[in-house]
Formats: C-alpha cells, structure tokens, sequence
C-alpha cells in the first residue's frame, strides 16, 4: 500500500497593512482593464504639500475638462490642450506599476502626498507610462495613480486632479 506523503508550505503573510511594493512590474489584467479608457479631468482635489513648483496656485493647471486617451496600444495626453508640454502621443506605450501601497497610510509615507478622499484601507498603484522604442517614461510633470481599480488620479507637478472615465 502506497504511504500517502503530506508537503507542507510555509503559511505565507498576506498582512500587507503596513507597506508597499516597490517594484517595476507589468499591469495585472484587472487593473488594465479599468486603466484602458478616455478619461476627462473632472475636479481639482488639491496639491501636494511635500514640494513646490511650477504647480498654478491656487487653482491648479487649466486641465478641468481636458481629456486624456489611455488604450492598451495608444496614449494621448494632446487633449491637456493648454500646456504643450503635457502633450505626449504614443504607439504601444509601456504601461508598468511602480509601486503599490496597500492603505493611505504607507502610501503617505512613501510619496508625502495626502489625497482627499483617501481610505485607510484604500490600495493605491502608481502607473509608469514609457516610450516602448527609449524605455524612457513620459516627464514626471504626469504621473497617474489607480486607486482600488476604480478611480484615477492625475498628478502634474505637485496638483492633483480627480479623473473621471467617459468610455471604455
């Protein structure tokens, strides 16, 4: 008779309360999913308090109603149509995960960026997007954060703008 051999993984921790992964990784296919889109600036949620630069005080950059195209073989932020420098065309960007944090909390810490409407157990991703033919990522002046796979935060400089998707 056969003797039945029992293998035992280590338990694994899944409390990832207190940290964030820091490293460059492709989009899950959940997230892509809710990232693929155009998206229209909606509303001025505030600036970062960690810097200053050449954020427009007190209102922010003229982006409210602006759009932006993010399709999984194109991206398009020419619709920022007051700012040339903002505006960037490319065929089949790389779209990467920086980082993942998995509450506000860690996420302050890392970035020193306070978001309103923050959750304590809200998981925010910062999106890299990149040239696919430099692997240079389009300048830090636009920055995108996915929160919990249902909202997308635009930053630019140190104003941060709710997104709103318009289609899929």
């Amino acid at each position: 008779m056969p003797s039945k051999q029992v293998i035992t993984q280590p338990e694994q921790n899944t409390d990832r309360s207190g940290d964030c992964t820091v490293d460059r990784i492709s989009l899950d296919s959940e997230t892509a999913q809710n990232f693929y889109g155009t998206w229209k600036v909606e509303k001025l949620l505030g600036f970062a308090n960690s810097y200053n630069d050449a954020s427009e005080y007190p209102t922010g950059q003229k982006f409210i109603g602006d759009k932006i195209i993010i399709e999984k073989d194109f991206f398009s932020s020419k619709g920022l149509k007051n700012y040339k420098n903002y505006q960037y065309e490319l065929k089949n960007p790389l779209y990467q995960n920086t980082a993942t944090c998995y509450n506000s909390t860690s996420f302050y810490r890392l970035y020193k960026i306070q978001i309103p409407d923050l959750n304590e157990n809200d998981e925010v991703q910062a999106i890299d997007i990149s040239d696919p033919s430099t692997k240079m990522s389009i300048p830090v002046s636009l920055s995108f954060l996915a929160v919990n796979d249902d909202r997308l935060i635009l930053l630019s400089e140190a104003t941060i703008f709710e997104l709103k998707k318009i289609t899929d």
